[in-house]
């Protein structure tokens, strides 16, 4: 999964990015409104972390650039305790969740969590197809109950096919989720991946649709 991470603070967003990366999130840091802006306008994330107070331009209006231009990804916004109209404007905007500072990563890390499960429309933190069990919160899977032994790009690439199973994904979109915007995307690399996590979870249950993409099979 690919987050945008919006922060000012660089110490703040250093630790919010190196907790994320750590838990397989492929991560893009700006560190002002008009960066900030730019990259979920041209960029396809499955989450944003937010903050409201931004130099350049606030992120109420970076939130309300990006919902009239149609941009649907989920938003999270860092607030300040005591500024509660921070809270209501961000919401009212098109957030979709909140956390006030000072806050523990960790919560910023399960409400992001909760954030791409439901925009995927999955309420649990386990997410199953057939024998195949995806665990978000620890960043681990499972076949038949037992541990898969998969790289961080392997994970990441199941994790992506899991949330979006039963619809056909393409090379284009699997590398925009799965690297950085400073990574050089190549999408071939995309099928050695995916031929790897085939041997690993079952080729049945990852399918190829001819010209268009892959797919997770949805049990029947």
């Amino acid at each position: 999964m690919r987050i945008l991470l919006i922060e000012d603070d660089e110490n703040l967003n250093r630790q919010l990015a190196q907790m994320l990366r750590e838990s397989d999130y492929v991560v893009d840091c700006a560190y002002d409104g008009v960066e900030g802006h730019f990259l979920g306008d041209t960029e396809p994330y499955d989450a944003v972390i937010l903050d409201i107070g931004l130099p350049t331009m606030d992120g109420v209006t970076i939130l309300e650039k990006w919902r009239a231009a149609g941009r649907k990804m989920p938003v999270l916004i860092l607030t300040a305790r005591d500024r509660w109209s921070d809270k209501v404007a961000g919401i009212d905007a098109g957030a979709d969740d909140y956390v006030t500072k000072p806050f523990h990563i960790e919560e910023v890390m399960a409400r992001i969590r909760a954030l791409i499960r439901r925009a995927a429309g999955h309420a649990a933190s386990m997410i199953t197809c057939g024998p195949i069990a995806l665990d978000v919160k620890a960043s681990k899977a499972t076949l038949n109950g037992e541990l898969l032994r998969l790289t961080s790009h392997e994970y990441r690439l199941l994790s992506y096919l899991m949330h979006h199973q039963g619809e056909v994904v393409s090379r284009t979109e699997l590398t925009e989720h799965l690297y950085d915007q400073d990574f050089d995307r190549d999408s071939n690399t995309i099928e050695v991946f995916v031929g790897r996590l085939r041997k690993k979870v079952g080729p049945e249950w990852i399918e190829t649709v001819r010209g268009l993409g892959y797919r997770m099979q949805v049990p029947e």
